[in-house]
């Protein structure tokens, strides 16, 4: 493609797109971020935390989010912009999982039932410190239920 470009899994990145210092990380995934190199950080410190707490887990990088997959899709990390320009930070990523139930918390900035009795949870996170207890907890019961879909 013109402009030094590579064309990867339908989206564009750069030839170079980073310095050395990423080690291991996945080139899809560099790719993804790409232009927001700020927010990596928060990514590697989730998907440290699912890995460390669930398995089997598949990553798959997409066009607009990355998503974490057992069987089914159980969570994903994007630039969903869940909250107003004005009330998110400089940095930020939005994690997304799904139960079935909604979960009322001042942490959750969208809830909406996807399909009868599937809720879809958006929560915004700036800082690698709200990749806590509290939201992986929501992500394992994410995964249980993904898991146990038919």
């Amino acid at each position: 493609t013109a402009g030094g470009a590579v064309e990867k899994e339908g989206f564009l990145c750069s030839e170079k797109p980073f310095e050395k210092g990423e080690p291991g990380m996945n080139p899809d995934i560099l790719c993804f971020f790409e232009g927001r190199r700020d927010v990596l950080p928060l990514y590697e410190r989730l998907e440290q935390a699912l890995l460390a707490e669930l398995e089997p887990v598949e990553i798959r990088v997409q066009k607009t989010q990355i998503s974490f997959y057992n069987h089914w899709m159980f969570a994903c990390a994007s630039f969903l912009p869940a909250r107003r320009k004005k009330d998110r930070p400089e940095t930020w990523l939005t994690v997304t999982f799904g139960l079935d139930y909604p979960v009322r918390s001042p942490r959750i900035d969208v809830v909406t039932e996807a399909q009868p009795n599937r809720w879809t949870h958006h929560v915004l996170i700036g800082r690698p410190e709200e990749i806590d207890e509290e939201l992986m907890a929501w992500i394992k019961e994410a995964a249980e239920f993904s898991a146990a879909k038919s």
